[in-house]
């Protein structure tokens, strides 16, 4: 029988989250670009640079699973108001605490941001749930693309905002960026709240109810299966690996390579066109990667991911001439974005409605986690063995996560259900 769901108020929906998405990624990547700064200025030590990165972390971690919690309480457009909300007062308390002098405030600040940020990585889901299956790696490229507009946005931002701001006497011109943020980060709840209709809640019920039973997953209107079942279905843990493995492998190699390059003597110039062509390589072909996956297959995009990740750790300690090391994290950022978009599209096809929210906020928070692990271990790796041994141990979890993708693959049964490459 034909559908006979509304599809035109996806697109509204998908446009809110997609500008929601891009400025409140220009506001993070504006402030948090002069907070190691700020931070050891506060802290009094150089020690201390990397806790406001941290605590976001945390932060992004700690409020995952509450943000999907209260989705299915209060729905789509206000949980995603009051993420971006929390990010609003988050941003005014780093620019209060510059002013004051205060670390425990920044410190609360970059905490508070970091829960926003939980909220806002999940807007991808909210537009996955307004389309149909096939649709659905397309949709989710296209939020993580609004990721491109804020890596070159926010860096724009720091030095007008500052300089607006050394503008009135007294004020720390540190403050602009972080000011700046509560005015983006405000416009991006306002979207949300505004235009964020009919609630995405609604919506997608109406389409699950027309879904047929899954891989491991009973049809689109079912009863919530307890985190346990859900999370017990090898392709959800295959989804949520992807996740995870994806953004370990890329912290562990990216956020190292500005300091390994500088110990090489390059000028920040070039350390900046090889960031530039990493932040490219993981948001600027989203809208190719969403398409290749909704043609290819999920399992399969997968694969291609691990591969490309793999080529890159292969890459980043061959050599330090910054044509090569560019083409490296080029090739890094599109292996996450393609294990990511990957990922997520095949965690929320095994997912009911009812399940979509608190499941995927749970898997949020070991992404979080893989995050920080990678940006934590990766100093300690370079410190013992340089480069090489960065990458080789960024190479070993990308090579576990591609034998996890392959065992599946083999024609097998899973659930009950023939799964093949191409799922």
């Amino acid at each position: 029988m034909p559908s006979t769901v509304d599809h035109s108020p996806a697109r509204r929906i998908a446009a809110a989250l997609f500008v929601s998405q891009s400025l409140f990624s220009a506001a993070i990547i504006a402030s948090f670009t002069l907070s190691p700064i700020v931070a050891a200025r506060l802290g009094g030590s150089d020690s201390v640079a990397g806790l406001p990165s941290t605590l976001t972390l945390v932060g992004r971690a700690a409020l995952a699973y509450p943000i999907g919690w209260l989705m299915n309480q209060l729905g789509r457009r206000l949980t995603l108001s009051l993420g971006y909300l929390v990010g609003v007062v988050g941003a005014i308390i780093t620019a209060w605490a510059i002013v004051a002098g205060s670390f425990p405030g920044f410190l609360l600040g970059a905490l508070l941001m970091g829960g926003a940020r939980a909220s806002a990585d999940q807007s991808r889901y909210v537009a996955a749930e307004v389309v149909p299956a096939g649709q659905r790696a397309r949709v989710i490229g296209l939020i993580v693309s609004a990721g491109t507009i804020g890596a070159i946005g926010g860096p724009l931002l720091v030095d007008p905002s500052s300089r607006l701001v050394e503008r009135w006497e007294g004020v720390d011109p540190m403050v602009g960026p972080f000011a700046a943020s509560v005015g983006l980060i405000l416009v991006a709840l306002l979207a949300i709240f505004f235009f964020l209709r009919p609630d995405p809640l609604a919506l997608g019920r109406q389409i699950a109810a027309s879904e047929p039973a899954g891989a491991g997953r009973p049809a689109g209107d079912a009863p919530a299966r307890p985190l346990r079942q859900i999370f017990g279905q090898p392709l959800v843990q295959l989804a949520t690996a992807s996740m995870l493995v994806g953004q370990l492998a890329m912290s562990l190699v990216m956020v190292i390579t500005s300091l390994h390059m500088s110990a090489h003597d390059h000028s920040t110039q070039a350390i900046s066109w090889v960031i530039m062509a990493h932040t490219l390589g993981m948001f600027g072909l989203s809208g190719v990667t969403g398409w290749l996956i909704d043609r290819f297959g999920r399992l399969a995009m997968i694969f291609a991911g691990t591969m490309v990740l793999a080529v890159a750790c292969l890459l980043a300690p061959i050599s330090t001439a910054v044509p090569l090391l560019a083409l490296a994290l080029f090739l890094l950022g599109w292996g996450w974005n393609l294990c990511f978009v990957a990922g997520s599209s095949l965690l929320s096809d095994q997912l009911t409605m009812s399940e979509r929210a608190q499941s995927q906020g749970a898997s949020e928070i070991l992404v979080s986690l893989g995050a920080g692990a990678g940006s934590l271990g990766s100093g300690a790796l370079y410190a013992r063995g340089d480069m090489l041994l960065v990458s080789l141990v960024g190479l070993a979890v990308t090579l576990a996560l591609f034998g996890l993708a392959l065992w599946l693959a083999m024609p097998r049964r899973v659930v009950g259900v023939e799964v093949e490459i191409g799922d």
